[in-house]
């Protein structure tokens, strides 16, 4: 990944583990990385075996006082999952780790800002690419919404309206440059004026 002031992935249909570790390194090199469509990341292994999962994981509380529930957060939303998997990944309780985490941004759908910018992807954590097609798999949104996160429909809803707007950006801007290139091409320069544009390097 090229280094960039700021990078935005779209993580639907990334492998969660895969994403995070690229993601993770990125960030200690310097990169300030937004990770927007988190409801859409997938898990290897089919939604049961990770509801199991996740249940031994909320299982887990502070062995001195087991009542003290601040003491592990055990978050259900799918943008906060795909945090806590970054930060397991980064030396968080350093001061470089820290400044790591804090150039990270989450988001479930593409919120303002950022569906106007430039969205990629990262081949090497394409589920595609990289899970066998025969093997199970799970939406991180359908495994937050098991257990008790309740925006899906919202988000579903909001990323419906971004939808449209975007496919109408979309063909208003190819009209725009279609239009450019017509022009473009039946533009008529005089002799004169076409050598003072070869003099400037635009011929």
């Amino acid at each position: 990944m090229s280094f960039k002031q700021q990078v935005v992935i779209d993580c639907r249909g990334h492998l969660l583990g895969r994403l995070s570790s690229v993601i993770a390194k990125e960030l200690l090199n310097g990169q300030h990385v937004v990770c927007v469509r988190a409801e859409d990341v997938v898990i290897s292994g089919s939604l049961y075996r990770n509801k199991l999962k996740y249940a031994a994981f909320k299982k887990k509380t502070m062995n001195s006082n087991p009542r003290h529930t601040g003491a592990i957060k055990h978050h259900r939303a799918p943008a906060k999952i795909l945090w806590r998997t970054v930060r397991g990944m980064v030396p968080h309780k350093t001061a470089r780790g820290g400044a790591a985490m804090d150039r990270l941004k989450t988001f479930e759908g593409i919120p303002h800002p950022f569906d106007r910018k430039k969205r990629m992807v990262v081949p090497s954590c394409l589920k595609v690419l990289r899970l066998r097609p025969e093997r199970r798999f799970c939406r991180l949104g359908d495994l937050s919404t098991e257990y008790g996160w309740k925006h899906g429909s919202l988000i579903e809803r909001l990323e419906s309206q971004r939808k449209v707007k975007s496919e109408a950006f979309y063909k208003k801007k190819t009209a725009s440059k279609k239009a450019k290139s017509q022009a473009l091409k039946s533009v008529k320069l005089s002799g004169e004026d076409q050598s003072i544009l070869e003099k400037c390097g635009y011929a």
